[in-house]
Parts: structure tokens; C-alpha cells; sequence
């Protein structure tokens, strides 16, 4: 048999067998000192919060402010760019045709090549248009 499954199967079973062990409890001494650093780090946590929402609120600030400055950046910059297209716009020349006109050009162009290709399908030779009796 194959030493590898079967140190699978330990190593899986293992934690089944080994139990924790619990703690005693502490002397009544030592619980009095327990509960004065839980006394004091719920104090310490307290302060700490307190600084954390003082600093919290002072970055707020400092962000607010910066942001607005942004804002107001980025508000002159869209004006600038307002005007620089109202000028680009008026400077520049009128097309040389609309797009009516492009319509119509083109509806002219097909028109004419179907003349022209009719034409050439029809050839020189005439065939008369007579009933045969």
C-alpha cells in the first residue's frame, strides 16, 4: 500500500483527535487588574476616537477646499473653451455646398448613369417594334 493516501488520511484526521485545552481561570487579583486595563483602553479608545473624528473632519476641510479651487479651475477652463470654439466656429469658412444640394447632386448622378448604361446596353442596332404575322 502507498505510505502518500494513507499520511493523507492522518494528517486530515488528525485535528479530530487533539483536543484544546481551556484555561483556568484567573485569581480574583488578577481580574481586578483585567478590568482596570479594560477600563483603561476603552478610555484610550475613546480618545482615540475623538482624535480620529477631529482629524477626519479637518481633512474634510482642507479637501473641500481644494476641491472648490478645482472647480473653479476647471469652470474657467469650459468658458476659455466656450469662447475658443465661438471664435473657431465663426471664423470658419460656409461649406461649399449644404446637404440638400449633395442629395440632389447625387439623385442627378444616378440618373445619369442609368441613362448612360441603358444606352450602352441598347447598342447601335435599332429592332423594330413591328408584330410579326
Amino acid at each position: 500500500m502507498r505510505s502518500g493516501p494513507l499520511l493523507l488520511l492522518l494528517t486530515l484526521c488528525l485535528p479530530a483527535f487533539v483536543q484544546a485545552e481551556e484555561s483556568p481561570q484567573p485569581p480574583l487579583a488578577e481580574a481586578t487588574s483585567t478590568q482596570a486595563q479594560i477600563d483603561d483602553l476603552e478610555q484610550r479608545l475613546a480618545l482615540s476616537e475623538e482624535q480620529r473624528e477631529a482629524l477626519g473632519a479637518q481633512l474634510k476641510s482642507t479637501s473641500n477646499e481644494r476641491e472648490i479651487a478645482q472647480l473653479q479651475r476647471l469652470r474657467q477652463d469650459n468658458q476659455r473653451l466656450r469662447l475658443e470654439l465661438k471664435k473657431a466656429q465663426a471664423s470658419a469658412p460656409p461649406p461649399l455646398i449644404t446637404a440638400q444640394q449633395m442629395w440632389f447632386a447625387t439623385g442627378a448622378g444616378a440618373g445619369l448613369l442609368g441613362v448612360l448604361i441603358g444606352a450602352l446596353l441598347r447598342g447601335g442596332r435599332r429592332a423594330r417594334r413591328e408584330w410579326l404575322n
